[in-house]
């Protein structure tokens, strides 16, 4: 049997985080070494944390080393207990409470114009996402993690979720590709996530796979809260079976598209044009239009071209998105300033809901504008478009104007 383990990072760069080395012994009690500049202020309250953790895994005899880098505590526990589960046997979890800010719903149709995409074991850049404001906050397990390195970062991500403040974003997180993601779900669902990623998705059993693990879970810990499910495709058969995915589940709230993989498969470059992905783009709303739920967009990889950013969002919008993924927090106001509604088009919404709601004070079963018959999509559409330029402070008496 292994007596030693480390988990963390250190280097240069490295941030907010730490370092462990842990050696189990067979007697001598629990020696605790500690380098921090912060070690004066606390080293002591770092020191019992670390005999918390290792007494509540039924180690008593063991030696600890931290290299502190600036570590929160929900960091150094999470370290210590991957260290500890790569040498004991144990389904054993050290749960941390979840921070009253973070019990928190979200709804199967809020905005999703956003999501930041943030490394899942590196934790400095978690910790101040949630002043961007952007939608919605991905702890990523999948790609943007090492091999090697996946087993801690689910501990580290399940830690966050429960002591990060997110500022009321959706709290996503990606899982690995299944099967191996059924074991992620095992940690942060009972942290109050609120939407899972579920990667390279190519069939609905796929999605019943994720469901049914997910209600498991919450029923294990005895959770009520919703949980929905954000496919992501990124294959040709992903795109061809788009429909059956949407509609696997009514807990699938969104369907999101990856293009570096998707054009990867098809054996193609992808462009800026994006000519190569006007397909499966088309497919990918279209199907999400016909469950009833919404259509994410890629993510855009230039971080500094604000403007190729912003002309992409648009092309995004006209095809029918609702949002798109983003790498960087300054890509998140051009993102949500991009997908607001304009002038026009909220002219218009005004119109179909000053006619729905003269409908609904005269007792019409029906709707209408002018000759046209207006269907319930149109009028929910449009009360969405109403609502968020009032939510963005978009000047609504301009628009009344024109209409």
């Amino acid at each position: 049997m292994k007596k030693t383990a480390a988990a963390g990072n250190r280097g240069t760069g490295v941030r907010s985080d730490c370092y462990v080395t842990l050696e189990l012994k067979k007697s001598g009690g629990l020696e605790i070494r500690l380098e921090s500049k912060v070690k004066p202020l606390f080293g002591d309250s770092i020191i019992d944390l670390c005999r918390e953790v290792l007494t509540f895994f039924g180690i008593e005899h063991a030696t600890v080393d931290i290299e502190d880098m600036g570590a929160l505590p929900y960091m150094i526990a999470a370290r210590l207990e991957a260290a500890v589960r790569r040498l004991i046997d144990t389904d054993r979890r050290f749960m941390m409470e979840v921070i009253p800010q973070n019990r928190y719903e979200t709804k199967k149709d809020r905005y999703r114009r956003s999501r930041l995409y943030l490394p899942g074991n590196t934790p400095k850049l978690a910790l101040n996402a949630g002043i961007h404001q952007p939608d919605g906050i991905i702890l990523d397990l999948e790609d943007s993690v090492a091999p090697d390195k996946k087993f801690e970062a689910a501990i580290m991500v399940r830690n966050a979720l429960c002591r990060i403040d997110f500022y009321g974003a959706e709290r996503m997180v990606r899982i690995n590709q299944l099967p191996a993601g059924l074991d992620d779900l095992e940690e942060v669902i009972p942290c109050h996530v609120n939407l899972i990623l579920l990667p390279k998705c190519e069939s609905a059993d796929q999605v019943v796979q994720v469901d049914d693990q997910i209600q498991a879970v919450k029923n294990a810990h005895k959770q009520e809260y919703p949980v929905y499910i954000m496919p992501i495709i990124e294959s040709a058969l992903g795109v061809l079976r788009a429909f059956e995915i949407a509609s696997a589940s009514p807990n699938v709230v969104a369907l999101a598209i990856g293009l570096e993989d998707y054009t990867a498969d098809l054996g193609c470059p992808r462009t800026r044009e994006g000519r190569e992905s006007f397909f499966a783009r088309s497919m990918l709303v279209n199907a999400a239009r016909a469950a009833g739920i919404q259509a994410i967009d890629s993510v855009f990889s230039d971080v500094s071209d604000m403007e190729a950013l912003k002309n992409t969002v648009l092309e995004s919008k006209s095809l029918g998105f609702d949002g798109m993924g983003c790498i960087h927090p300054r890509q998140i106001r051009v993102i949500h300033e991009a997908f607001a509604p304009g002038q026009a088009e909220l002219s218009k919404a005004l119109k179909i809901v000053a006619a729905f709601r003269e409908a609904e004070e005269k007792g019409l079963g029906v709707v209408s504008l002018g000759s046209k018959m207006i269907d319930p999509p149109v009028v929910k559409r449009a009360l969405r478009i109403v609502d968020m330029a009032e939510k963005m402070g978009i000047e609504i008496q301009d628009a009344e104007k024109q209409s």
